[in-house]
């Protein structure tokens, strides 16, 4: 059985919650854990999870974000399936989090750049997951810059690379990015009030992490 956890993402300036990142979750054993396929999961059921989770928790918030690899991201099916979401939920915002894996560096850039405008096209939001991180270089996501709404930045994954002390020029860096490109950047793996404070003093409005709350379920009817 699927279903999805929501972390909350917040402008800290304005205390206001404005939206939700969905988290697929497999219970097994008597445990919620994460699933080792993801594309193993049939696209018409994570869609229809989608709907309801968003159903549920939709008035509270104008976005939800969906992450979706590379290759997922291109499949017309997936695409076809979420533009229909985006088409049922509205006005909520629907923000598709593209994150990087090994296996995809078979997609090509004009692939990737293609359904980048496919999904704007039909009201979309895109968003570059973990910016800084891995592959995720600056040179390397530059091309897609000028037509996505967002890039996240990960500070988790600086301290499993045991690059902490990189955070705040990349921070700062990233920041520069997003003024320039008109985006929306979002910090995510908030821990501890130090890093809370960190990101006020470098004018860092939108955050996530378990400083602000952990994923959690959402029950459906």
């Amino acid at each position: 059985m699927y279903r999805y956890f929501i972390q909350p993402q917040l402008n800290k300036f304005t205390n206001s919650l404005v939206g939700y990142e969905t988290l697929i979750r497999k219970y097994d054993e008597k445990h919620w854990s994460l699933p080792q396929n993801f594309e193993a999961i049939p696209v018409d059921e994570q869609v229809s999870l989608l709907k309801k989770t968003a159903h549920r928790i939709g008035l509270k918030v104008g976005s939800i974000s969906f992450n979706l690899n590379r290759r997922q991201f291109i499949d017309p099916q997936m695409a076809a399936a979420l533009i229909g979401v985006q088409r049922e939920i509205f006005p909520v915002e629907l923000i598709i989090e593209v994150t990087e894996e090994e296996s995809d560096k078979l997609v090509s850039d004009d692939q990737l750049l293609e359904s980048v405008k496919h999904y704007t096209k039909h009201g979309i939001q895109v968003s570059a997951d973990d910016v800084g991180s891995g592959g995720n270089t600056y040179d390397s996501i530059k091309f897609l810059l000028p037509y996505i709404d967002e890039i996240k930045f990960a500070m988790q994954n600086f301290r499993s690379e045991r690059r902490e002390s990189q955070i705040v020029d990349q921070l700062k860096f990233w920041k520069k990015v997003a003024d320039q490109y008109h985006l929306r950047l979002v910090v995510e793996g908030t821990e501890t009030a130090e890093e809370d404070q960190l990101l006020d003093d470098l004018d860092l409005p939108f955050r996530q992490g378990y400083f602000y709350g952990k994923p959690h379920l959402v029950k459906l009817k």
